[in-house]
């Protein structure tokens, strides 16, 4: 497996997982299938503009996409200290291999680079066990949950705050 930073060359194949992210498990994240999926590619490689202050990592398998993760720091000044998790998804038949792990554990080295950086902060559906245990093995911790804390054609979703100081 190889992990690195996507790039706008990258943008079809990140799309096209972040697509199926969004039809999988579309509870554990802010937008939606039909939103993203109206998006011009121009988009997706702008955001694929990787700087040390954002970036998004891609693991890969046989030259296949196979999971993602974003890092956004935080821009203003009396938050410069955080950065954040978003966008974390694995496909599902390579889900319990360590992949998610990996990317996590990938992003926390390239995110420490960031001068003054003290934590990472990330937002996990209060009801995905399997991805609440792996940021707890990487040294998470819970801090609160936002009851309701998303709300899609009538369901409501709750959400743990967790955090890693560096």
């Amino acid at each position: 497996m190889e992990i690195r930073v996507l790039e706008p060359a990258d943008a079809e194949i990140y799309r096209e997982l972040r697509l199926n992210s969004l039809v999988e498990s579309p509870e554990s994240f802010l937008t939606t299938y039909e939103i993203e999926g109206e998006r011009p590619i121009e988009q997706t490689r702008q955001r694929l503009q990787a700087a040390d202050s954002i970036f998004t990592l891609g693991a890969f398998k046989n030259h296949d996409l196979i999971g993602v993760v974003t890092f956004v720091r935080e821009s203003h000044i009396k938050t410069a200290h955080k950065g954040n998790v978003y966008a974390m998804y694995v496909s599902p038949e390579y889900r319990g291999q360590g992949i998610g792990k990996a990317l996590v554990n990938e992003l926390l080295r390239k995110a420490k680079n960031g001068d003054g950086l003290e934590q990472v902060n990330l937002t996990v559906n209060s009801s995905n066990t399997q991805a609440k245990r792996m940021y707890e093995s990487i040294g998470f911790a819970t801090y609160g949950t936002e009851r309701n804390a998303s709300k899609w054609k009538g369901q409501y979703w709750d959400e743990d705050l967790m955090v890693i100081k560096l």
